[in-house]
């Protein structure tokens, strides 16, 4: 059963598709603890809680929180639906899996907060508003042994969320690389990412990533 998505929620993408294939991967025990943050539709909370996972998912938008606790109920799936922003609906709690598919697209507009849909992608000057502090907020929401899965743009420097959790004393690496063509987005700043040098003057194709990072027990 494919989500419902609300007019002004993030739809699932490839970058949603590729972190759904890391979670397949991960071996993930029967009322494991899952932590979906930015959950958008709720797809990626759903697919854990497809396989035995208590799932708490949270979003900073009520239309994309209304639309994960329609499709969890739709689904059948007892997925808990936070509103809030990041990690702060679950202060004090620890998970045994996080994953996360932030907004991650580098923006013209710099810092200046965005609007309405937008809130999915933009994240700031260098695409590193939001993943500079998952990196410093997520391994305090990880138990010994717990996992960080989460997707980015080679645009966004995956080097840096590496380097940031290796820093903050986690396994970490980049698992899974996919290429895909320009969406709406990005092809209306194709010249100024060119102009940043994120963009070669003959490639015209976006790399996805999934960034692992595992805390030791």
């Amino acid at each position: 059963m494919s989500p419902l998505v609300l007019p002004g929620v993030y739809a699932p993408q490839e970058d949603t598709a590729l972190l759904s294939d890391a979670l397949n991967d991960e071996p993930l025990a029967a009322g494991a603890d899952v932590l979906d943050v930015c959950t958008g539709s709720g797809a990626l909370a759903l697919a854990a809680a497809r396989r035995g996972a208590r799932v708490t998912a949270v979003d900073v938008s009520w239309r994309a929180v209304c639309t994960a606790r329609l499709n969890a109920a739709r689904a059948g799936l007892p997925v808990r639906v936070r509103h809030g922003n990041l990690f702060t609906p679950v202060l004090g709690e620890t998970f045994d899996l996080i994953l996360a598919n932030p907004p991650y697209v580098p923006s013209p507009a710099g810092q200046r907060r965005p609007r309405g849909a937008a809130r999915a992608w933009e994240a700031g000057h260098d695409g590193r508003l939001h993943l500079d502090r998952i990196c410093r907020q997520a391994p305090a929401r990880l138990r010994p042994g717990g996992v960080l899965l989460l997707v980015q743009s080679a645009f966004s420097d995956p080097d840096g969320t590496v380097g940031h959790l290796r820093a903050a004393g986690l396994k970490a690496a980049v698992t899974r690389r996919r290429r895909i063509a320009f969406g709406p987005v990005l092809r209306g700043r194709e010249a100024w990412l060119r102009r940043r040098g994120l963009l070669s003057g003959t490639d015209n194709e976006e790399e996805l990533v999934v960034v692992r990072a595992e805390l030791p027990v």
